[in-house]
């Protein structure tokens, strides 16, 4: 046996403990392979960091904190390795409700509102608002608001807040929409339902567009003017007055009837005067007409006798003065109802029906 192995030739031996050894480093290859490859699934899985569909984010080192605000990410899940997560701002609507806001009117008097808002951050200007507020930023946008508010209110005197409120919402909707959002358009505008063309802001692509233009890097969306609450004493008071204007407007009113009622008996009179005076004209000129027909006639009958007498003394021969006129008597006597004409006495009585 120790010939062999000084001579230099194998043994069946030498050979199984050769092969046993290169199968044990096989196995131990193949396990480390194994175990490489669970490492870097599990790294590899770990490595991927999602963020929700509700939500913005940057990447952060986990170790450090620093956050990296190159690249905003929005919904979805992200290869940034294991020693970075994200930072996540919310993507969807921050509601904002403000109670009990005091403000003061244009006539200097006090009233509370109760308004809300609806604002969204904007991706585009992500960077700047974590750059200026990090996620402190809503006790910023707040107090903004609310100022704003508070100053666009004073343009409105009390009793308009009682007579045109869809005018002071829409005033306060614009002072808020300005101070969180600035007189940049946000990226959105761009869309078919963006509507920026009725806000009258600055293109983002504009030289005028820089950061003093941006505001608070937040676009607000919607506002609401809730409940408008006004001293008892000023709403007394402008019932009072309401009631004083209304009394004036009466009294108006009432002269205004008095003098057309004034007016109206006077067109009534000046009617009535014409109507007398042209019923007076008629019956003056149906009088002169009348007469002067009566007149007419009159003379034709006077023509017609006398002519008739001329013919009358023609054929009887009668020339003398007094027998015409004795001739016109009897004719004259002829036309009265109550005169009885006979040739004598005995023809009267005759007449009268005497025996």
């Amino acid at each position: 046996m120790n010939e062999d192995r000084d001579g230099g030739r194998s043994t069946p031996e030498s050979s199984i403990s050769q092969s046993n050894h290169n199968s044990r480093r096989t196995e131990m290859f193949a396990v480390l392979a194994f175990g490489i490859a669970i490492l870097l699934t599990i790294f590899l899985a770990r490595s991927f960091k999602g963020i929700e569909y509700n939500q913005f984010g940057f990447k952060r080192r986990k170790a450090s904190g620093k956050v990296d605000t190159d690249t905003v990410y929005s919904g979805g899940r992200y290869p940034i390795g294991i020693t970075f997560n994200f930072k996540t701002f919310p993507a969807d609507a921050h509601i904002l409700e403000l109670w009990n806001l005091e403000v003061f009117t244009s006539d200097r008097l006090q009233v509370s509102l109760d308004c809300a808002l609806q604002y969204f951050l904007r991706i585009e200007d992500l960077k700047l608002l974590h750059d200026n507020y990090d996620l402190q930023y809503e006790s910023v946008l707040e107090d903004s608001a609310r100022d704003a508010i508070k100053s666009a209110a004073t343009r409105f005197s009390t009793r308009d807040y009682g007579i045109i409120r869809g005018e002071i919402e829409e005033v306060l909707f614009v002072a808020a929409r300005v101070r969180l959002g600035g007189l940049c358009c946000p990226i959105w505008c761009d869309l078919p339902t963006g509507g920026c063309n009725s806000t009258g802001c600055i293109p983002r692509e504009s030289d005028s567009c820089g950061p003093d233009q941006l505001g608070l890097f937040a676009s607000v969306r919607f506002f609401q003017l809730l409940y408008v609450e006004i001293d008892p004493n000023v709403i007394a008071q402008n019932l009072k007055t309401l009631t004083q204007m209304e009394d004036a407007k009466k009294e108006v009113f009432l002269q205004s009837s008095q003098l057309v009622r004034l007016e109206t008996l006077k067109m009534v009179e000046e009617i009535n005067n014409t109507a007398a005076e042209l019923s007076q004209n008629a019956t003056a000129q149906a009088d002169l007409i009348r007469a002067k027909a009566s007149a007419d006639a009159q003379a034709i009958v006077e023509n017609a006798h006398n002519a008739g007498l001329q013919l009358m003394y023609s054929r009887l021969n009668i020339t003398a003065q007094e027998e015409k006129a004795s001739l016109n008597y009897l004719r004259t006597l002829r036309d009265h109802q109550d005169v009885y004409m006979t040739i004598n006495f005995n023809s009267l009585v005759n007449t009268a029906g005497f025996p």
